[in-house]
């Protein structure tokens, strides 16, 4: 009897347990940044604006922190093919994290695999986007003859926009 007492104790006093664990390690709301559309459409146009004077048609897809497309924009010349790529490039920063210029030369070894995966491509061209350290989105660039001029295209927007993002009031 008392061996039948200490176990329905021990075991009413795991699931407790459990169950106050289960609520101490998760969260019914969580709050998370995101770029916005309007800095999203900026974004997209510095970077064209920054390609055309390089001479350079591209397209531009900037998309949201959960790889769900924010802005797209194609210059006058830019082949319509370049707007996949530009998707597939910051689903690969979004993925990775990091530009995928950098996350190609890193991971050569499963570049392959990657590149078979819908919304993913290894290719040089892709910059995370980040607002006090947090990644809120990702920018793709396709078109300039060369990823890295994609890339620094898509470096020269988000410089120009760093502050505010910086500095973004995310109560209004």
């Amino acid at each position: 009897m008392k061996a039948n007492k200490q176990l329905l104790a021990l075991t009413l006093a795991l699931t407790l347990g459990s169950l106050l664990s289960i609520n101490a390690f998760s969260a019914d709301i969580i709050t998370q940044k995101n770029i916005g559309l309007e800095a999203a459409n900026d974004i997209a146009k510095l970077t064209v604006d920054a390609c055309r004077k390089g001479g350079f048609n591209v397209s531009v897809v900037v998309v949201d922190r959960h790889g769900n497309v924010r802005s797209v924009m194609r210059d006058d010349l830019a082949s319509r093919q370049t707007i996949e790529i530009a998707q597939r490039k910051a689903g690969m920063a979004i993925m990775s994290g990091i530009s995928t210029g950098e996350f190609r030369a890193s991971r050569g070894d499963i570049q392959q695999e990657l590149n078979h995966i819908d919304g993913l491509i290894v290719m040089q061209g892709g910059l995370p986007i980040r607002a006090a350290g947090a990644l809120i989105g990702a920018i793709g660039v396709s078109g300039a003859p060369g990823g890295d001029k994609d890339e620094a295209c898509a470096a020269v927007a988000i410089e120009k926009i760093s502050e505010r993002l910086e500095f973004a009031d995310d109560d209004d």
